[in-house]
This record gives structure tokens, sequence and C-alpha cells, in this order.
């Protein structure tokens, strides 16, 4: 068998967006390849499922895998890539394709193309672009070895409408020795969806001044707009903000289609993280700030007169 196959994860059987949004375009770029698309699921999930996106057959593996282990995870994947047989791997760049999927790479002798926000079909074979440098410069990447391995940015394609009709499901079976035990599992205290995932960002700067006024005045609009609440290293170093909340070069790398940045300079650091963004839309005293030459809309003012009129507007907008 032959083909491209996308690496489907879930969180507790319900699969990810990411899922959806890699399928749709593995089936985009197999009209262009004349070829076919295939999913690899571990653990239990409703694997047929995922026909509907236009997955023809699922590799899945058995066995549970909530515990996260990379070995024994690059274990499964080799065990399913040896059924599947595929030319090209899609995968998102979560912590499993930035931790996991290169192990797996290694074992296979092939290339990776990480952090793409870009696929297309190009001379019979699937390109790859992938922001460097702080996303500087762009660079097409071309894997020549089998499978190609590629991973993704949350939120860099859409996701397509459901059709009909479930995907075949192929059980594989692994060889996987857990060598580690957990003793406690802790979730977390809000219920949002996670910084890299996000499709709407909501970033305060050290000019919040401290973490009561970055509660009464990000918080509230990121509610406002059912968004995550991010921030600048300054303002966690600061310790306005938490340390998970951080995106930039040393915090998380983001891809929304709306990043909201408030009372953010715009240091190259911070941009590394988020300027992939769709829509970036900056609000800042400073008209000199280099944010602005990276932001599709500017507020140029005071963020503490700005963002709780915005509150107030979205507030009103979207109940």
């Amino acid at each position: 068998m032959s083909g491209i196959l996308v690496l489907a994860e879930h969180e507790g059987g319900a699969f990810k967006k990411t899922a959806f949004e890699l399928l749709g375009k593995a089936r985009e770029l197999a009209g262009a390849l004349n070829t076919s698309v295939h999913a690899v699921v571990l653990g239990s999930a409703p694997a047929a499922e995922l026909g509907k996106y236009g997955a023809a057959s699922v590799f899945q593996v058995g066995g549970d895998f909530g515990n996260y282990e990379p070995a024994a995870i690059a274990d499964a994947l080799a065990a399913a890539v040896a059924s599947a047989q595929p030319d090209v791997i899609l995968a998102p760049a979560s912590y499993l394709g930035k931790d996991a999927l290169p192990r797996l790479v290694a074992r296979l002798n092939t290339g990776l193309g990480s952090e793409c926000t870009e696929l297309r079909a190009d001379g019979g074979q699937v390109v790859g672009r992938r922001p460097m440098f702080a996303g500087k410069l762009y660079a097409d990447v071309r894997v020549s070895g089998k499978p190609a391995v590629f991973t993704v940015r949350p939120n860099s394609f859409s996701q397509p409408a459901p059709g009909s009709g479930a995907a075949e499901v192929v059980a594989v079976t692994a060889s996987i020795a857990p060598k580690t035990q957990v003793l406690e599992r802790k979730a977390p205290a809000t219920a949002t969806v996670d910084l890299t995932e996000a499709e709407r960002i909501v970033s305060g700067g050290r000019s919040l001044k401290s973490p009561e006024q970055f509660d009464q005045v990000i918080r509230p609009l990121g509610a406002s707009l059912v968004a995550t609440v991010g921030a600048s290293r300054a303002a966690v170093d600061a310790g306005i903000a938490h340390h998970n909340e951080q995106v930039g070069q040393t915090g998380k790398t983001v891809n929304p289609t709306l990043y909201i940045a408030v009372g953010i300079s715009g240091a190259i650091q911070h941009l590394a993280g988020m300027r992939t963004s769709k829509v970036i839309v900056a609000i800042n005293k400073d008209p000199d700030a280099p944010i602005f030459e990276h932001a599709t809309y500017g507020v140029v003012g005071d963020l503490f007169e700005i963002a709780p009129k915005l509150t107030e507007e979205f507030k009103r907008a979207l109940s």
C-alpha cells in the first residue's frame, strides 16, 4: 500500500481538530498526486469516523497511550507504518510531533519537514513550506527519502465539512513495553483551548504592570472573544502572567486566526512565536512600536482605555 498517512491525534477518544485539518489537506494533495489517504490512530477512538473526512482506511494500534511515553509511541507508529507502507506521513506539530515523531524518522532513516504552515504538490511529491529565523524567511522543504514526513502547525488549514461513509479499520499489533509509571495526573484548572491550538488569542505585555491589571484587562477581553489568553516573555518575567501563557521564541509558538497583542512592543523573540497568525491586531501607545510593522490592524492609544471598550463591543456583538 502507498499514499498519504495522517496521524490523527485524539484526547480521551475525541479527535483533535488537527486530525480533520490534516485529513482535509491530505485529500487535496492526494487528488493532485493521484493517490489515497489513510490515517493512523493510537489507542481507543472511533477510527471508522475518519472516513467522513477522506480516510480510506485507518490503522489503529491497540493499547493504552494515555500516559505519554515517546519511545512507546515511536514503537506504535513504526508498526503502523510497516502495515501502511505510506509514501508521505502528515502529523501535527504538537508535543508528540516534536518529540516522538523525530524518533520514528530516525528509525526509518528518512527526512522530516517540521513546523510547516503550507503543503503543496509539486513534481509528483509533497513540498512543505516552513518559517525560519524567527519567521524572517520561509524555506521550501522536499524530502528525498520515503516516507516523507511533515509536521504542520495547528490552524494552518481549514477544517473540511464531514461527508458520509466509514473508513476500513485495520488493527495493528505493536510490541510496547512502557518504561515509566505515572503516579498522579492533574488536570488543568481551566478548560480553555491550549495556546498552540487556539484559533483566537489575546496576549498582554509588560505594560499591564501588575497581575491584577492583567486579570482585569486581558482576561475579560479574551473571554469576550472566547479566546485563549497569552503573554509576552516580559510580562511573564515580571510576574504579571503565568509561564504557561508565554508566547514567543522561549515560550509557545502559535498560529491562530486572530492574534490581539495588547501592550506588546513586538520584540523579535515574541514575533518568532506568533508571526504566522492570520490576522494580527496591535494595541500600543507607541506609534513606533515594532509590532505595528507586522500588524494587520493597529490601534495607537492607551490600552487601559481601548481594551475595556473592545471587551464591551465584543460582548455586544457576540451575545
